[in-house]
């Protein structure tokens, strides 16, 4: 009977180290979501802030850039079908603007409302 214990409380410790793993695990993950997420958001809202007060091209670029690192990591998905069309409109308004084509701006600011709704539909969920 006293090995049937042992064993009884063995399995609960471990089950129980499992379980907190996982959790504290989950909730990193979660913050590094949210963190891409709103990231993303602000690089495009400064992107579209720059190219409204006429900035350089470049700095432009740069930030279109840096969201589109941040992007990979806003994976969610919920999300998943959204994030490949604002990506794919990234890409189109990056060319835009590299062009100087004036719909630029334009392709920017529908993938800044893509970016929104995905950021919108992920808090939701959390």
């Amino acid at each position: 009977m006293n090995i049937v214990k042992k064993t009884l409380a063995s399995f609960l410790v471990i089950a129980a180290a499992l379980v907190s793993t996982s959790a504290n695990a989950n909730s990193a993950g979660d913050a590094k979501v949210r963190a891409a997420a709103e990231g993303t958001v602000a690089k495009v809202e400064e992107a579209v802030s720059l190219l409204d007060k006429g900035a350089d091209k470049a700095e432009v670029l740069k930030a279109l850039g840096e969201v589109r690192q941040l992007q990979k990591e806003f994976r969610y998905e919920q999300t998943e079908r959204l994030r490949q069309k604002a990506g794919d409109k990234l890409k189109v308004a990056r060319d835009e603007i590299e062009k100087g084509d004036a719909n630029g701006p334009a392709s920017l600011k529908a993938t800044l409302d893509l970016y929104k709704e995905m950021l919108k539909v992920y808090l939701a969920a959390h």
